[in-house]
Parts: C-alpha cells; sequence; structure tokens
C-alpha cells in the first residue's frame, strides 16, 4: 500500500510519517530528503511540482515490489500532483490554516478526497494504523 501524508509545511507529516513507519515498519520518503538529494534539479514551478510528485511515486511504487507498505510525506499540493503520485490511501493534515511558504498557501488546494483527515495533533498512532491495516483487508 502506497501511503500518502500529504498537507502544508509545518502541519505534522514527517512526524506523523515517522511514528507510521515505527508501527507499520516499512519504508518512508520524505519530500525535503528527496528533494535535497535527488530531486535537486527541480524548482517550485507547476511542472517540477508534478515532477517530483511523479518521481516520489516512483520511488514508492519500486519499494512496493519487496514491501507491504511505504509512506511518503510532503505537500502535494494540488490535484494534479496528488494524481502524479497515485497513492492508494491519502492522509490529509488538516492542522493548520497556512504554511511557512507564501507560494506555496497559494497554490495549495484542499483535497477533494481522502481517506483520512487528521485535524488536530492529539491523535493515537495506534488507532490510525488499525483504520490503515482495515482499510487494507476490505481492499482485497
Amino acid at each position: 500500500m502506497k501511503i500518502l501524508i500529504m498537507g502544508l509545511p509545518g502541519a505534522g507529516k514527517t512526524t506523523l510519517a515517522e511514528q507510521l513507519q515505527k508501527k507499520l515498519k516499512c519504508v518512508w520518503f520524505n519530500a525535503d530528503e528527496v528533494r535535497n538529494h535527488i530531486n535537486r534539479d527541480l524548482g517550485f514551478t507547476d511542472e517540477d511540482r508534478i515532477e517530483q510528485a511523479t518521481r516520489m511515486g516512483r520511488l514508492c511504487d519500486i519499494v512496493l515490489r519487496a514491501n507491504r507498505y511505504v509512506i511518503a510525506d510532503f505537500v502535494c499540493p494540488t490535484s494534479e500532483t496528488r494524481q502524479a503520485f497515485n497513492p492508494t490511501f491519502i492522509i490529509w493534515m488538516d492542522t493548520i490554516d497556512q504554511g511557512r511558504f507564501a507560494d506555496t498557501n497559494q497554490v495549495f488546494k484542499k483535497p477533494n478526497y481522502v481517506h483520512l483527515t487528521i485535524d488536530s495533533w492529539d491523535y493515537d498512532v495506534n488507532e490510525l494504523v488499525k483504520f490503515i491495516r482495515h482499510y487494507e483487508d476490505n481492499q482485497t
């Protein structure tokens, strides 16, 4: 299962991804790390954001060949970037109204459909794991 944790910068995506990665014992890609070490050629134009999402999705697809779960946490600000990533399961961190980057705030569009919305910092990661596993069990 390819899990996307999306939301504005500062919403808690990386914190949640780290917690879920430990519980699900899976591979986790952080978009900032991928951008800083692998995708240094990309900027923040609409085209580059879509390319970042495409590459993140492909990295996750490669990992899926060997693992049950893979997590990617990144802003994924538009429906085009979310479509390019092509997640199996979307978690939206809806915990803040604005991130720290004005340009990202301007392009960010709330998702029309997600599997799980987290709108508070007060969540139980064990319950989230149960929800994800339940969802997966009902997809097969």
